[in-house]
């Protein structure tokens, strides 16, 4: 098997759409693929029937965005196989409104430093359901002002607290918050990228606040970082699994579908996840 449970489309940040992810897929020999747009759940009925045409199982997913107070960090709840995923489009479309708030005005602040229009910028978000820093990058990239996606002037522009930042930050609910909301909806929640809050407590607070697992494989761990994440799922009795991220030419690392995956023996124990814990929440009611 390859086990692919992590990957954006044009509906969020992405480049390409879901036909196309799932074409790549079958060519890349993915035979398991969450399709985890941010803040959208919109593709996933789609992305599942296009899938049983190919031959690939599509696993129902989103990555649901959050803020971290204490440590000011956004965070990223994955969130897949949901019961009732439609308990979920409150949280997204609330996402989705901060986000484009925010999105206003890094336009308004690119247009007064760059020859681009918030007209261009959108013209380049066309078919996603909101507009993020690849979509400014890419107008800046078609208006000449750059050749890279992913440069320095990505940087300049994008990292938090730089001196000529027009990074603005949505407001998000706490993660604490994300994965409650996911477990209310009947769905799995795993911390992504767990590698980025490295000096902080925000894994130690996502345990406690009852997450299902860590994305231990993801494109941003180096090998000791995926076993430090995969063996700390197995110390707490937690899931591990591994996605590439892949978002088309939107990508920030050189992966593609299938390069960074969940280990086989993981994807057995994610899939038979929610029926370990309905057994175990029967034989508790039982006793």
């Amino acid at each position: 098997m390859i086990c692919d449970l992590h990957c954006h489309t044009k509906l969020s940040d992405g480049s390409m759409g879901i036909d196309d992810i799932i074409v790549l897929a079958e060519k890349c020999g993915v035979t398991n693929l969450a399709v985890t747009d941010l803040d959208c759940l919109a593709g996933t009925v789609r992305a599942r029937l296009i899938g049983e045409r190919h031959g690939i199982k599509v696993i129902q997913g989103v990555e649901i965005s959050a803020f971290d107070s204490e440590n000011s960090k956004e965070v990223y709840v994955l969130g897949y196989m949901s019961d009732s995923p439609d308990r979920l489009e409150g949280l997204c479309h609330r996402n989705l409104v901060a986000r484009k708030r925010a999105a206003q005005f890094m336009m308004i602040k690119a247009a007064q430093r760059f020859p681009i229009t918030t007209d261009l910028v959108l013209k380049c978000a066309q078919g996603s359901t909101n507009v993020y820093p690849v979509h400014i990058m890419a107008a800046l990239v078609e208006s000449g002002v750059t050749t890279d996606l992913f440069g320095s002037l990505y940087h300049e522009l994008f990292d938090d607290g730089g001196e000529k930042s027009i990074l603005v930050k949505p407001k998000f609910s706490e993660v604490s918050e994300v994965i409650q909301a996911i477990h209310d909806a009947g769905g799995i929640a795993i911390l992504s990228n767990p590698g980025a809050f490295e000096g902080t407590n925000i894994v130690e607070k996502a345990i406690e606040a009852g997450v299902d697992g860590f994305e231990a494989w993801c494109p941003d761990h180096d090998d000791a970082t995926a076993e430090k994440y995969a063996a700390l799922a197995k110390e707490k009795g937690l899931l591990a699994i591994g996605g590439s991220n892949f978002r088309g030419r939107h990508n920030r690392h050189c992966v593609t579908l299938g390069s960074v995956t969940t280990p086989d023996d993981r994807f057995t124990e994610f899939s038979n996840y929610k029926s370990k814990i309905r057994r175990q929440k029967a034989k508790a009611t039982a006793e």
